[in-house]
């Protein structure tokens, strides 16, 4: 059984003391590649000697919804652009989006969104959304940029929306992954997501070393092995085996990011 683990942050301080046997334990559980999404673009060289170190790992460059009103510029956009056509590894957009739980600049954030939607554009790359008490004006701004300048792909991360919210991204043409918080026990309204979502566009993460899934909740670090956990989960939600979502998820993974896995990759 292979796994893509679409959203991790291992380059954080909490994964430093034995990352390599972080790294045997996700081979073990069968995660044959990572996608590893970027904060800010601060981050990316220690990213890229990540990927030097593991070579399942891809990545990703942006600015997080949360760091724009302190690192958002007029030189933000090229450095992006720059960073993301600097390296073949580099598979996405992001993460970016927007933040309304706990920032109030929201035209900032806004601008700074649709600037890397545009980067994506550009580059032919998915973006990596990150949406936290923002559904409806995402979808204007997305439904906005997309009658400007034409259809970006990209998946909604660590998913927490309604049904309703999470049909809205669906007809954008998003996929939607899910992290730790579908296994959580009174998550209702993202287990009904998790149903509702087709086949073809659902993906699994960790977003490690966050939001530890159940049976690891109580857990200070979440690690990509976990992953196993989150898609035991959904698959279970969706009625289907382990092996299938699994599959599919891989699949989908491959597909959005434009990831292969080679046969040095896959697990026994």
């Amino acid at each position: 059984m292979q796994l893509i683990d679409t959203h991790v942050h291992i380059n954080f301080d909490a994964f430093e003391p034995d990352l390599d046997a972080i790294a045997e334990r996700w081979r073990e559980a069968g995660v044959v590649r990572l996608v590893h999404s970027c904060v800010e673009p601060s981050e990316f060289p220690q990213i890229q000697n990540l990927a030097n170190r593991f070579p399942e790992l891809s990545f990703a460059v942006g600015l997080h919804p949360l760091d724009v009103e302190e690192l958002w510029s007029a030189n933000s956009e090229q450095e992006i652009l720059t960073l993301a056509q600097s390296d073949s590894r580099v598979v996405a957009i992001g993460e970016t989006g927007l933040d309304f739980f706990k920032a109030e600049n929201r035209s900032e954030q806004i601008a700074a969104f649709r600037t890397q939607l545009a980067i994506a554009k550009q580059l032919d790359l998915p973006v990596i959304i990150h949406c936290r008490d923002a559904a409806e004006t995402m979808a204007e701004v997305v439904q906005d940029f997309w009658r400007e300048q034409g259809q970006v792909k990209g998946v909604m991360h660590c998913w927490g929306g309604t049904p309703a919210e999470t049909q809205r991204f669906l007809d954008l043409g998003f996929y939607v992954s899910f992290s730790g918080t579908v296994t959580f026990k009174n998550a209702k309204q993202i287990h009904e997501s998790a149903k509702l979502v087709p086949s073809d566009r659902i993906l699994v993460e960790t977003d490690c070393p966050f939001l530890a899934p159940v049976p690891k909740r109580g857990e200070r670090r979440n690690e990509p092995s976990y992953v196993q956990y989150v898609a035991q989960h959904v698959a279970a939600l969706r009625d289907v085996s382990i092996e299938q979502l699994a599959k599919q998820t891989t699949e989908n993974a491959c597909r959005l990011f434009g990831l292969t896995i080679s046969e040095s990759l896959a697990p026994n």
